[in-house]
């Protein structure tokens, strides 16, 4: 999969500007990539291990729910950002 093929969306913050930042938006859009060949990778492995499709697809959707957000009591100030 080259980088190319991914279309990752336009970042937002919880007030709807853009997160124009180049290095942020670099780091966000490696970070997918990263993610999405980890999942790819893992979805193939499950596969040859003959697990069952839609149980992997279920088991990765799952481990996204899961993920806690320790920021979210935060206030920030994105203007000195």
């Amino acid at each position: 999969m080259t980088k190319s093929e991914n279309n990752w969306p336009k970042w937002l913050r919880d007030d709807g500007t853009v997160v124009s930042c180049t290095e942020k938006v670099k780091v966000m859009t490696e970070n997918f990539d990263e993610i999405k060949q980890i999942a790819q990778d893992a979805l193939e492995d499950g596969l040859l291990m003959e697990v069952g499709e839609e149980q992997m697809r279920e088991a990765l959707h799952k481990l996204v729910d899961e993920l806690v957000n320790p920021y979210q009591n935060r206030h920030t100030d994105h203007t000195s950002k």
